[in-house]
């Protein structure tokens, strides 16, 4: 477990960088989740997290200075803890995937004011890569680059693998404990979820075609699926 905590923190600072210097969207929780399902061997539970927290925060756009919640990070912890966590149980309910929807949803936050605090920070290396440019200095210039991208990795790598262990933990320890009565709560969550990314995709129609809505209805198909062959 402590070598697949390491590589997908690593991995998923990588990913994370594509938010902020490479931009080919494979920072997207519907790729970044399964992305780290398939390192952990359960890329399946990585597209169902993948999907949940896509749609939850499709509609926030990253437009002039307005910076979203971090759905990248969301998306990987919920898919690490969630397939960890079932394996240190010995099986992989929906309630406990629904159960690390609701752990690690506000990670996406703590990564938005992450984003926010990184992006206050380049501006002054933007400033001194400018005057290294004035003073006729090129090399410094690709130091400040390269500072603000591993900056950037080792914080989104290091919360990634804080929180894995401390999820886990808390899931593998606080699930069993759990009443029938929440568990079974729990499972509804997990049948709601995709109802939620429905009405937040059908809010974006306008604004991307019907590319979310197809999304909602793959991910509320495969929940419904997965009922239908666990009754």
């Amino acid at each position: 477990m402590i070598m697949n905590v390491l590589i997908v923190s690593i991995v998923g600072g990588l990913l994370c960088l594509d938010r902020v210097f490479i931009q080919t969207l494979i920072s997207r929780p519907i790729v970044a989740a399964p992305v780290v399902g398939a390192i952990l061997g359960d890329p399946y539970t990585g597209l169902i997290a993948g999907a949940f927290i896509e749609l939850l925060w499709i509609d926030r756009i990253p437009i002039g200075a307005y910076i979203p919640p971090n759905d990248t990070v969301a998306a990987i912890l919920v898919a690490a803890c969630a397939i960890e966590s079932g394996r240190v149980l010995g099986q992989l309910p929906q309630g406990l995937i629904a159960m690390a929807v609701l752990i690690f949803v506000p990670f996406a936050y703590l990564g938005q004011q992450m984003d926010i605090w990184i992006i206050r920070g380049n501006e002054k290396s933007a400033n001194d890569a400018l005057q290294k440019l004035m003073d006729g200095l090129p090399p410094g210039i690709a130091r400040k680059h390269l500072f603000a991208a591993l900056k950037t990795w080792l914080l989104s790598a290091g919360l990634i693998l804080i929180a894995i262990p401390i999820g886990i933990g808390v899931m593998t320890w606080g699930y069993p404990r759990l009443s029938p009565q929440i568990i079974h709560g729990l499972e509804l969550v997990y049948g709601l979820l995709p109802l939620i990314g429905t009405a937040v995709a059908l809010n974006t129609i306008h604004l991307r075609g019907a590319i979310p809505i197809f999304c909602a209805a793959f991910l509320s198909a495969t929940v419904i699926i997965h009922y239908i062959r666990s009754y």
